[in-house]
């Protein structure tokens, strides 16, 4: 009955191109594009690389990330949990007036436009990827969806850092190379950490709201200075684990270019210290997803200059 009531309330509904761009949540997104670009350039260093694999790559795991985001639009509208006052949500339901159905198959045309890809990336390298692509797509869904959310545990930060970190990193490695290996494996860490940690500054942001709402996200769990402290930490390790590699020469030594994002990370991890209301940590928020961005692209630009020179 929670939806019915919102439907009463919300605004007319407008068709801008912007509502439906707000709904992909783009700052997120880079969630997927990184991952898709390291292990690419991974398999550079195996092997010649086939662009039209990249980009459908690319854009199978865009639509993922996008469809999972609108499925968090739909049933946290549906649970009740997003408002207008909420901060860091696309609004297209509680803002724009979409129709929540609209927002549903939306999100099930963004994964069945990944499956279609998806097949192609199979028929180019192997059909046991029609396996990890299908448990990659049941985790976007009930990321938000499901009896049990997982974006209401604990697990959320390791389940997206998981799949769209890591998972994503070796099959962007597979599809090009046809074999996963260690060194990919190992390189693939530091980016799966800052993956998670943008869900986990995601849930420190909201944290008042989601103990209210009856979430018991890891954020909750630990409270807000520990979860603080806990952020700053997955940056530490994310960038002694890269120099700790290049230190083995697992990656080259250009990799430590990726260090030049640390500032970045300082300013998110400061950014959230003795903040409480959301739309004063968005700055953080974004500084976090800033920092995955210029780790990713800056340890790609470092291993293709290892490759290179």
């Amino acid at each position: 009955m929670q939806s019915f009531t919102h439907m009463d309330h919300r605004p007319p509904a407008r068709r801008d191109w912007r509502v439906f761009w707000r709904l992909t949540r783009p700052h997120t997104l880079t969630a997927a594009f990184v991952p898709v670009c390291v292990g690419t350039v991974l398999a550079l260093g195996e092997t010649s690389i086939d662009w039209l694999l990249f980009a459908a790559m690319m854009i199978a795991s865009l639509l993922i990330q996008a469809a999972t985001n609108m499925f968090n639009e739909y049933y946290d509208y549906q649970r009740g949990l997003d408002s207008p006052e909420s901060v860091g949500i696309g609004g297209a339901i509680v803002r724009d007036g979409l129709k929540p159905k609209t927002v549903l198959a939306l999100a099930f045309g963004c994964l069945g436009l990944a499956m279609l890809i998806g097949i192609y990336i199979c028929a180019e390298s192997s059909w046991w990827l029609a396996v990890v692509g299908t448990i990659c797509m049941a985790a976007g869904y009930f990321y938000t969806g499901g009896p049990v959310p997982i974006a209401y545990t604990p697990f959320g930060e390791l389940a997206a850092g998981f799949f769209m970190g890591f998972v994503i990193i070796l099959i962007s490695f597979f599809i090009q190379t046809g074999y996963i290996s260690g060194d990919a494996v190992l390189t693939a860490i530091p980016i799966a950490i800052l993956v998670g940690a943008i869900l986990l500054a995601n849930n420190i942001r909201d944290l008042d709201g989601d103990r209210e709402k009856g979430r018991k996200t890891l954020a909750i769990l630990i409270g807000r200075d520990w979860a603080i402290r806990l952020l700053a930490a997955m940056f530490a390790v994310a960038f002694l684990w890269t120099a700790v590699l290049a230190v083995f020469q697992i990656v080259p030594f250009w990799a430590l270019l990726a260090l030049l994002s640390i500032p970045k990370a300082i300013a998110a991890a400061r950014g959230f210290i003795g903040k409480t209301k959301p739309a004063e940590m968005m700055p953080a928020m974004k500084a976090t997803a800033q920092t995955n961005t210029q780790f990713g692209f800056l340890l790609a630009i470092g291993l293709l200059f290892g490759q290179w020179l």
